[in-house]
């Protein structure tokens, strides 16, 4: 539980190292949602990101750009901030699976999609935007980024988790 609460902090932190876009910025929290799912069993890993999320609706400055409230929710990322829950369960879902840097960041990469899919058809429905439209101001400006993070999260999620089983030891 303790640890699911510091993952709620990080994603808070990894939020705010951010470059500020018009609709949706680009930051460092996805990588953040991979670690939870990596580290963290998959309820506490869900725990993390459900925490980070209500935190923020609370109105405590957690989103990009010290932001807080459910109108952030509601807004152009809000389909982003909530595929963090579905990113996070499919990282700790395959992780089992993930067993090589490869394979860790594919799953990465899948946990990327599954959030970019709500986030972009909520971006589309709340501002009339066509599909083309909208992956050119939400998804692909993002895509260099996101890639980097899957290879972080998959060259970290072993070193971080034999630190995590020391201090849980």
């Amino acid at each position: 539980m303790l640890l699911s609460a510091m993952m709620a902090a990080v994603i808070a932190a990894a939020s705010q190292l951010a470059i500020p876009l018009p609709l949706v910025p680009i930051n460092l929290a996805l990588l953040a949602v991979f670690m939870a799912g990596f580290l963290l069993e998959g309820r506490w890993a869900l725990a993390s990101v459900l925490l980070y999320l209500l935190m923020g609706a609370a109105g405590l400055p957690v989103f990009a750009g010290f932001r807080g409230g459910p109108q952030h929710l509601l807004g152009p990322t809000g389909g982003y901030l909530t595929g963090y829950l579905l990113a996070v369960a499919t990282v700790a879902g395959l992780k089992p699976w993930a067993g090589s840097f490869i394979k860790r960041a594919l799953v990465c990469a899948l946990a990327t999609i599954v959030c970019y899919v709500p986030g972009t058809a909520w971006l589309m429905w709340l501002t009339g935007r066509a599909l083309p439209e909208a992956l050119g101001l939400a998804v692909l400006p993002f895509l260099p980024g996101d890639a980097l993070k899957c290879l972080a999260a998959a060259y970290l999620a072993p070193r971080l988790n034999q630190i995590s089983r020391a201090f849980s030891a």
